[in-house]
């Protein structure tokens, strides 16, 4: 039996599928195996680069099957769909999975800690709050609308006003108001302890605290992206850390002529999102600011309108973030 090199895995929940090959290229083991017996099959491989989807559970497989000496390789599921030849199957999304992860040019996603997947769970789990909060406080909006009473579009003034205009209600609807009510103190408290959770986690993070030193970024922002690329190291340079976040324009150039669109989205919407909040702080305070970044943000306002200057800063921010990363250095304005 020929040594293999590379191995492909369509990762699922209770069936796998593996496509391997030796170094000529030729298919060694094209196979289906159970959850329960993927380790055992794994760990009897010799040393191989292991090529998967990212997707739910890849992280914690992934280091499973580095400490077994395996090199790994998580890709976005839409670098592997070109490399599939025939319909969509599990057979075939192995194999395609092989065929794209020995690409040299293939980009790869990095393999996360266990540590930083359980800051980013507190993440998710806040911004679910988060998301709760805002459909609660719509709900009662729209409950309080029904019956001719309309807030202002205000958190604060529905935290306020929410069970004293509740009262000239009938009973029944004056309770489901007082029990939303009480439901938002809830989720508020909920949010309130993730973030402070967070906040004291950055302390013990020497990398977040430096990036925490520029405008615009403070603890949540930190955390998330110190908890997403570590040290930076995964990327050539800032640009292409901004493209990673989806904040460069997106490229349709044809015939030597360079034609730029809309950003791309890509990457993490989460952290795009956070940079964008942190970007919109900047240019609210950059008047007040002499600084060249600052200068240079009202200019831009000017120039080119309010929500292109917040993507610009954004994306400036990005490759500043990874400068400091990468580079271990503290952020020092510019007058």
């Amino acid at each position: 039996m020929d040594k293999i090199t590379t191995v492909g895995l369509d990762l699922a929940k209770p069936v796998f599928s593996l496509h391997a090959v030796a170094a000529q290229g030729r298919t060694v083991l094209p196979k289906t195996v159970r959850r329960d017996k993927l380790m055992e099959l794994v760990a009897a491989l010799p040393p191989c680069l292991i090529g998967m989807e990212a997707c739910g559970g890849a992280h914690e497989w992934a280091r499973q099957f580095q400490r077994h000496g395996h090199r790994i390789g998580i890709m976005m599921a839409r670098f592997v769909a070109p490399y599939r030849k025939s319909s969509k199957n599990d057979g075939n999304d192995a194999e395609a999975i092989c065929e794209a992860v020995a690409r040299p040019n293939m980009r790869f996603v990095p393999v996360k800690s266990a540590e930083q997947q359980a800051i980013l769970s507190l993440h998710r789990v806040r911004q679910g709050y988060v998301e709760q909060r805002t459909a609660t406080i719509n709900r009662i909006r729209g409950l309080l609308a029904e019956f001719g009473i309309v807030l202002p579009q205000r958190a604060a003034e529905v935290r306020r006003a929410a069970v004293v205009l509740a009262e000239q209600l009938p009973v029944l609807a004056r309770e489901a108001i007082t029990d939303l009510r009480a439901h938002l103190t809830h989720l508020d408290a909920r949010i309130d302890h993730y973030e402070q959770q967070l906040t004291s986690l950055n302390r013990e993070c020497e990398a977040a605290r430096r990036i925490m030193t520029m405008p615009g970024i403070g603890p949540l922002t930190a955390s998330a992206i110190t908890a997403s690329v570590a040290s930076g190291h995964e990327f050539s340079n800032g640009r292409q850390f901004a493209a990673w976040l989806g904040l460069v324009p997106r490229q349709h150039s044809t015939g030597g002529k360079t034609r730029l669109g809309r950003i791309t989205k890509r990457g993490d919407a989460y952290l795009r999102t956070m940079l964008m909040l942190g970007a919109r702080a900047v240019l609210q305070t950059a008047t007040q600011k002499s600084d060249r970044l600052s200068r240079w943000a009202v200019a831009l306002r000017e120039r080119r309108g309010y929500h292109r200057a917040v993507i610009a800063i954004a994306a400036k921010n990005a490759r500043i973030i990874w400068a400091l990363l990468a580079k271990e250095r503290v952020f020092v304005p510019v007058n």
